[in-house]
This record gives C-alpha cells, structure tokens and sequence, in this order.
C-alpha cells in the first residue's frame, strides 16, 4: 500500500482537510453527521461503521467495540475510545430515533447511500479528489495518530493484523513530515 497514487496524488487527508470535514459534519442530518464523526474519531471502514448497532457503543467504557472485517476470520473485535461530546450524541441518537428503527443496526441507510452521503459531506468541505473518500478519511486518521499515540495503539484502533502494515503511516511527506522534522529542530 501507498499513500499516493501512481500519479503522485495524495491518497489521504492532512490534518486542515480532516478539520474541514469534522467542521461540515455540524452542519448534517444527525444520522450522517453522527455516521461521518464515527468515522473521523475512529479510523474504520465504512462498512464497519455501517455494520454497527447500539449495542457496539460502550457508553460505560466510552468506547465504541467494531469487527474487524478485513481479515480472514470473522470475530476479530476492536475497541476504539470516542471523544465525551460524539458518545453524548450517539446517546440521544440511540434513545430517540432508534427507537422507531426496525432494523438492528445503527443506521438504516444503506452502505452505497452512505459512501454518497460521505462525499457529499468531502465536496461541501472543498476535498476533492482521490482521497475524497472515506479510505482517504481513515489514511488521514493514521497519519494523524501515529504522530501522536504509540504505533501499537495506532495498530489496534485500525485493526491491522502486523506493525508493517501501520509504519506505513510514518511515511508522510507535505505539512506532517515539516511538523515532525520540528520536533527534532
């Protein structure tokens, strides 16, 4: 895996991008504005987001508990924290308008409606583009966190099966290379 395309296109979001995106998010129905922060606080697929049900969210633990669906076995299960303000959300949400929901999960659309409704949100935020995806949300995610949070956490949140695959992340070039060359000016 690369971060850019054969044309040398960035593949993921940098951290003004992300703070755009999460800013838009505001501005949406509370079903994909909750669905899209999911996305940006967590790092996962879009389907794993889409797979979720209220009983995923540990409110206790402040965390949400997603299935890794990317590798070989099913039952691979990962616990990622929310933000305090995402987890109050996501309780109203569960309260009142599951409650009318005959479907277990989480969100009743469906998962080609919510990767439109994602790059809606990208286009109203002015990304545009390769990484306009929620692939290019959760590269951004990884590049944001391995500069912050150890690799092994990193690794677990984005529920990669070996450490390679997560240094890929160290890898970045553009305003993430300059802000960590800082650290050792």
């Amino acid at each position: 895996m690369s971060l850019h395309n054969n044309k040398g296109h960035r593949k993921y979001l940098n951290q003004v991008e992300r703070l755009r995106f999460l800013k838009e998010t505001k501005t949406c129905r509370t079903d994909i504005k909750l669905f899209c922060q999911l996305l940006y606080y967590t790092g996962a697929r879009i389907a794993e987001i889409h797979n979720l049900t209220s009983e995923n969210i540990d409110f206790a633990n402040k965390t949400v508990v997603l299935e890794t669906l990317k590798r070989r076995r099913k039952g691979i299960y990962r616990e990622i924290p929310l933000p305090a303000y995402l987890l109050n959300d996501l309780h109203k949400f569960v309260d009142s308008y599951k409650s009318s929901q005959n479907s277990s999960r989480l969100f009743s659309f469906s998962l080609r409606t919510a990767s439109r409704y994602l790059k809606s949100v990208m286009l109203n935020a002015k990304i545009t583009g390769v990484r306009s995806c929620a692939r290019g949300l959760r590269h951004g995610f990884a590049v944001h966190a391995v500069n912050k949070a150890p690799l092994t956490l990193v690794k677990k949140w984005l529920g990669h099966a070996t450490l390679e695959t997560t240094e890929i992340y160290l890898n970045v070039i553009g305003a993430e290379e300059r802000e960590i060359a800082k650290k050792i000016w």
